[in-house]
């Protein structure tokens, strides 16, 4: 079984929202490498983390997650 990794828009919407990955991180209450790793794939972040992120830039999951099935 091959696991697919989620890609994600979160350093762009980071970048356009002009807020480097140590303030974004302590909005979020995650130490910079996690989003450090999300945004370079190593890391899926939980259910509840990724509804943060998508509060925090006002989006979806869904626009800020992509998910690339089986």
């Amino acid at each position: 079984m091959v696991l697919k990794k989620l890609k994600n828009y979160l350093e762009a919407l980071r970048k356009e929202k002009n807020i480097n990955q140590e303030d974004l991180a302590k909005v979020l209450k995650v130490s910079r490498q996690t989003i450090s790793s999300i945004e370079n794939g190593r890391y899926n972040p939980s259910i509840i983390l990724a509804f943060k992120i998508a509060n925090y830039f006002e989006k979806t999951i869904e626009e800020i997650f992509i998910y690339e099935g089986e």
